[in-house]
């Protein structure tokens, strides 16, 4: 391992060993009646999971068996079989929920933000009215990329790229529902799309020292605006280069989900794969005034010195010689 890989093993590993305390004295809810041992620890299983997202295999099970199995074998002590990890794999869902909040929190209130949503299809169109995984938790929605059956991801995210705020929501869902949930605790100024225009919202916003700027529709009268907020909507885009990361790069989104709990695990821990692992997609803000509340206090750094060096550090994932599947 990489001096990277290393240092975000160390800092999922110190996780799991403060969860796995918190839950043999009930400081944490869990459904487990007996808490026994196995054969990986909440750590490393957390770490196979966000290694997978790094790394350029496209299926997991290919992943396992080549790079786990394989090229990290010496890594671990006695290893499960991959059935068995895949059993176990709803037992990470609560510490990435925890881990993924916390992130969010440590990320710096820079004073200007980006909100947008972006579709998480689950299966075909033409196979929605027999879906049965996701069946009453699933909506049939439209994008401006045409219809979907699945889910929708609304994100913030600072002018640095980092994550401030995630929430899921059935397909159908207006963007603007989530909106101010999402937006709470920040000032400053949030960049949307055409989606999130509503005056009342806009209205409340702006009293909580928050100003939403978006472009008007075409049927929309005309009115004046700043040229530097012109400017700053240009640089909107950031978002959608953040969602097509994840879902290129990192398997963000597919439909062979056999299960609601893996499924959701799969999407929390690619999250957690690009906060930890990934250089923030930064927004080019070279000559414009970024907002800078004066009431905010200084940012706390970051959760652990280990998240740090690993931002620092782009991961690198060795290379076994076999390539991932589309």
């Amino acid at each position: 391992m990489n001096t990277s890989t290393i240092a975000l093993f160390c800092c999922l590993y110190d996780f799991g060993c403060v969860y796995e305390a918190w839950e043999r004295h009930r400081l944490v809810p869990t459904t487990r009646k007996r808490i026994r041992k196995t054969k990986l620890t909440l750590g490393e299983m957390m770490f196979i999971m966000t290694l997978f997202h790094l790394s350029p295999y496209r299926n997991f099970k290919r992943f396992w068996l080549h790079a786990i199995e394989g090229y990290y074998r010496d890594c671990f002590g006695d290893l499960p079989s991959y059935g068995r990890f895949v059993a176990l794999m709803p037992r990470l869902l609560p510490p990435y929920m925890l881990l993924l909040h916390h992130l969010c929190q440590g990320s710096e209130k820079t004073g200007l933000y980006i909100i947008d949503s972006t579709r998480l299809a689950v299966c075909h169109n033409a196979r929605s009215s027999r879906h049965r995984v996701f069946k009453g938790l699933a909506a049939r929605g439209r994008t401006a990329m045409g219809w979907f059956y699945g889910f929708k991801m609304h994100v913030v995210i600072n002018s640095k790229g980092q994550l401030m705020a995630v929430q899921f929501s059935p397909g159908n869902t207006d963007d603007r529902v989530p909106l101010e949930a999402l937006t709470v605790g920040l000032q400053g100024k949030i960049l949307g799309d055409k989606g999130y225009i509503s005056k009342a919202r806009f209205d409340r916003l702006w009293r909580r020292g928050l100003q939403l700027l978006t472009r008007i529709r075409i049927n929309m009268r005309n009115y004046l605006m700043p040229i530097a907020d012109k400017m700053l909507l240009r640089q909107r885009f950031t978002i959608e280069t953040l969602f097509g990361t994840l879902k290129r790069d990192m398997e963000l989104e597919h439909t062979r989900h056999r299960s609601v709990d893996n499924a959701f695990l799969h999407i929390l821990s690619c999250l957690v794969a690009y906060t930890l692992g990934k250089p923030g997609i930064a927004m080019k803000t070279t000559g414009l005034s970024t907002p800078q509340s004066p009431a905010q206090p200084t940012p706390p750094s970051g959760p652990c010195h280990a998240t740090c060096a690993v931002q620092s550090g782009h991961l690198q994932f060795a290379q076994t010689g076999h390539q991932g599947e589309k």
